[in-house]
């Protein structure tokens, strides 16, 4: 018989608790990969996800965090494809779409919405298997994913400067010391086309080396019809990922992890329509949004010396984009057919004219990072004060560099031109302590000192070569009520860096640069088992004080309409506060049903900004953008003695402000997602469907003049998510 406990296919609190005391030990990118899966003893018949950052075994629902952890038995469930699929049915997370995959991402309202120059300085860290990739989450399919972990709040030890909000890591499954392989294809409508495999096994008969090799090829067309070119795949989505794992155990006490990825996305951007229509597009020359990333970490773990675990951690990430578009979102005919006014110096309407309008806006980047780590950790032979504590230190250094070069075209004149080099190396130290108090008490604290040099130069002249030294860090005190039952209270501080804007005019000389943000996160968490462990919880309340908050404004210039005036400044001081619940509930051995609540409260301080005619507008005391009061998930799972199998599952968010710049805001949501099909021990197909209602949703607002014919009136424009989708999908595994 077919058991959904047995397989985990879960949020419960054995699997998505996850402390920060354990898991703030190092960069983001160490530590999260330290998640490993094991199982109990077989009478359990449970799977227990631990924490091997402090190299302690300590079970996830022993940590003091908000985590969501979405494992590899709920991204088969929901037949999720990409991280796309899954991420809207996480509490107090959202997205801005501002690009042909999610990129940028808020947590508890804290996050980018878009970055259209050069200077990385994400607030949400993003990592695939160790590799670096934040502010390009782009390249994150599910295709033999072990597991997606979702850190809520600063993780100012583990990780600095960037993971003010939080933390998303993604980690694939591991090389096996038995063979396995796995072949995938999927079909559906909007011309769907996915094609995937993965191998697994030992490379020598010794079992001391071990590999995997997965790979995927995913096409569809975008669901945007350019009637001007007659053709619907200006949107599309051509998309590869590759990665490759080789595990050697070198001797007893050394193993050493290798990880390999390439991924190459080569999609179009052609989403926005003047009429708000949203999937009838009119551009002439469509935009892409390509990106090019190849990575490797090497991860050396050494347990041969008496007094400490020595783990080295280096990683590597070249990564070319380009983001370009059809800023007139029409084409020439369109304008000609249409009529504009003429004026004099002074602003007045002398006549009328057939309006001409052509805009293209086009990025390159070059982005390549490098960092090393060494950590040591205490063994149980070199704890402290009478083997009550366990200790962690270790050094970070990281190296970043980007090129861009920016190229913009008015009315064949080339309007914004600029080629930029950026460079930004960080050196941090960090340690953590965790003592175990008695009566059931631990205590973590932990604290990281991060320096960071950073270099800016570009073709209109601008240099800056800020440095800064920041401070983050934890301390969490938990405590074990009982089996069932395990509370913490945490306080954390984490940082973001300072920076500059670049290409601002002689008005806004002194908003050339912005200071760093700090953010204080308090917070309460109760993680729960109930009836005999069919039911689990995990709830959790912060709130969230940042001093220094940095905004990013955007003004439209109104002599230049085409032109926007970006930058990043702080707005004094803001809050968030609210509250988290995941919840699984193991109805009968063969039903499961599962669900997430989000609430969340944000309210600037003192903020008082110009907008593009010089008039103050005051956001004291609104709602942050891209920051939902709600956001929830509810899912079931029936898997039939015979194979049969079906899993609905529904998630959405209330209206939420696109902008911090404007008043423009989204419509409330719910989707409903659904998959039925049949399963053997071998192979299992299935027909499934995303969106199945339809609902037409946005996921990213603008609001601002961008028709001449209306004399740049400022008007709300929208770009909607995926509409429904349909496909057929077969998967075949053998040993």
């Amino acid at each position: 018989m077919y058991s959904l406990k047995s397989n985990q296919s879960i949020f419960s609190s054995s699997t998505i608790a996850l402390a920060i005391s354990s898991v703030l030990y190092a960069s983001s990118a160490s530590a999260a990969n330290e998640l490993v899966t094991t199982e109990t003893p077989e009478t359990e018949k449970m799977e227990v996800i631990v924490v091997n950052a402090d190299f302690s075994n300590i079970s996830l629902d022993k940590m003091p965090s908000s985590v969501t952890v979405i494992d590899a038995q709920q991204i088969e469930d929901e037949g999720a494809q990409h991280f796309e699929d899954i991420l809207n049915g996480i509490a107090n997370f959202n997205w801005s779409g501002g690009s042909s995959r999610p990129k940028y991402f808020q947590i508890r309202g804290v996050g980018e919405q878009e970055q259209y120059q050069g200077a990385p300085n994400s607030s949400v860290g993003f990592i695939v298997d160790d590799i670096d990739l934040s502010g390009l989450g782009m390249v994150s399919s599910m295709y033999d994913m072990q597991q997606v972990e979702v850190l809520r709040g600063p993780q100012g030890t583990q990780y600095g400067a960037n993971a003010l909000a939080g933390l998303i890591y993604l980690k694939s499954n591991d090389p096996t010391d038995t063979f396995e392989h796995g072949l995938e294809a999927s079909l559906g409508d909007d011309d769907l086309q996915s094609f995937a495999g993965f191998s697994s096994g030992p490379i020598t008969d010794s079992g001391k080396l071990l590999y995997r090799v997965s790979l995927e090829k995913h096409n569809q067309n975008g669901f945007r019809n350019n009637t001007y070119l007659g053709r619907d795949d200006t949107n599309k989505r051509d998309e590869f990922t590759a990665r490759a794992k080789l595990r050697w155990y070198a001797t007893d006490d050394l193993q050493a992890d290798l990880t390999l990825l390439h991924a190459n996305y080569d999609n179009g951007y052609d989403v926005w329509t003047l009429d708000n229509n949203g999937f009838d597009t009119l551009t002439d020359q469509p935009g892409v949004d390509n990106q090019k990333t190849t990575g490797a970490g090497l991860k050396f773990t050494y347990t041969g010396a008496e007094n400490f675990v020595l783990t080295s951690l280096t990683s590597f990430a070249q990564t070319d984009h380009e983001h370009a578009y059809d800023g007139d979102w029409a084409n020439p005919e369109y304008w000609e057919g249409k009529t504009c006014n003429e004026y004099d110096e002074d602003w007045n309407v002398i006549g009328s004219e057939p309006c001409v309008y052509d805009y293209i806006w086009d990025k390159e980047g070059q982005r390549k990072t490098v960092s090393q780590e060494f950590r040591f950790s205490s063994t149980q032979a070199s704890k402290l004060f009478n083997d009550t504590t366990e200790w962690l230190v270790g050094v970070y250094a990281l190296n970043l560099r980007e090129d861009n070069d920016l190229y913009s075209e008015y009315n064949t004149w080339p309007d914004e031109v600029l080629q930029s080099e950026y460079e930004a190396t960080n050196y941090a130290i960090f340690g953590q302590l965790d003592s175990q108090l008695g009566n059931d008490y631990l205590l973590s604290t932990g604290i990281r000192f991060e320096r960071r040099d950073s270099e800016y130069s570009d073709s209109n002249g601008d240099y800056f070569k800020p440095s800064e030294s920041m401070w983050g860090g934890h301390i969490a005190l938990s405590k074990t009520i009982n089996t069932d039952h395990n509370a913490y209270v945490k306080v954390a501080r984490g940082y973001k860096a300072g920076g500059f804007n670049m290409t601002l005019p002689p008005e806004l000389s002194d908003k050339k640069e912005f200071d760093t943000e700090t953010l204080y996160n308090y917070e309460f968490g109760i993680k729960s088992s109930w009836l005999n462990g069919n039911v689990d919880s995990n709830f959790a309340l912060f709130y969230m004080d940042r001093q220094d908050q940095q905004v990013a404004a955007s003004i439209q210039d109104p002599v230049n309409p085409q032109r926007f005036l970006l930058f990043t400044e702080n707005a004094g001081s803001s809050s968030n506060y609210g509250a988290e619940l995941d919840a699984n509930w193991y109805a009968t051995e063969n039903i499961q049903v599962y669900g997430s609540l989000g609430w969340l409260e944000t309210e600037y301080g003192e903020y008082t900004y110009n907008d593009k005619y010089g008039n103050p507008v005051d956001l004291s005391g609104r709602e942050l953008a891209h920051s939902p009061n709600f956001t929830y998930s509810l899912g079931m799972t029936y898997f039939a003695d015979s194979g049969w199998f079906v899993n609905v599952n529904a998630n959405g968010k209330s209206d939420f402000y696109y902008s911090d710049s404007n008043e423009s805001k989204s419509e409330p949501y719910t989707l409903v997602n659904a998959r039925v099909g049949y399963e053997t021990q071998t192979w299992s197909a299935y027909i499934w469907g995303r969106n199945v209602l339809d609902e037409k949703y946005g996921v990213r607002g603008f609001y601002f003049g961008n028709e001449p014919d209306l004399d740049w009136a400022d008007k709300q424009y929208i770009r909607y998510g995926d509409p429904r989708q349909v496909g057929i999908t077969f998967d075949y595994k053998f040993m």
